[in-house]
């Protein structure tokens, strides 16, 4: 077992963890955090994506260990400090982006890096930048509403 030390939604944090363990075994089975979803186990169906220092990855497949001094964001993370949904839960929540929930934390993990980078996106990059995520019950048509709607809002509320 090895000690390390990270972010994990905000908090410090100092976790022992086998050196070839995970990110998303460690954040579902240490540290309880649940919205971590282990589909696939090899990268290819995003439902594990958290934030690592900000970007998405695919917790199937990093490491814990390469997580050392690092931010991890996960959906617990998002939430408002008495548990109202964050504007991209919220967006999802208003486009009916959700049917059986399994893709939608690391799909809204992925919105939410889009919406902090300050662009602006076509419908086409947007399909192009969740591609990374398998949903088996939609047409992905919703969940392209949802990260637009919340993509374009944030602009209207910074004045882009």
């Amino acid at each position: 077992m090895k000690i390390i030390h990270l972010t994990v939604n905000g908090k410090p944090t100092e976790v022992a963890i086998d050196e070839r363990e995970s990110l998303a075994d460690t954040l579902r089975k240490r540290l309880g955090l649940t919205s971590v979803k282990k589909g696939c186990e090899v990268g290819e169906c995003g439902a594990c994506t958290v934030l690592v220092d900000g970007k998405s990855i695919d917790s199937c497949i990093y490491l814990t260990l390469w997580a050392e001094s690092k931010s991890i964001l996960t959906v617990e993370g998002i939430t408002g400090p008495n548990g109202e949904l964050s504007p991209v839960q919220q967006a999802f929540v208003e486009e009916a982006a959700v049917q059986c929930g399994f893709c939608t934390p690391g799909l809204i993990m992925t919105a939410v890096e889009l919406v902090g980078t300050g662009k602006r996106y076509t419908r086409e990059e947007l399909r192009k930048l969740i591609s990374g995520h398998l949903c088996r019950c939609t047409g992905y048509q919703n969940i392209i509403n949802a990260v637009e709607r919340v993509v374009n809002e944030t602009h209207k509320a910074i004045g882009k």
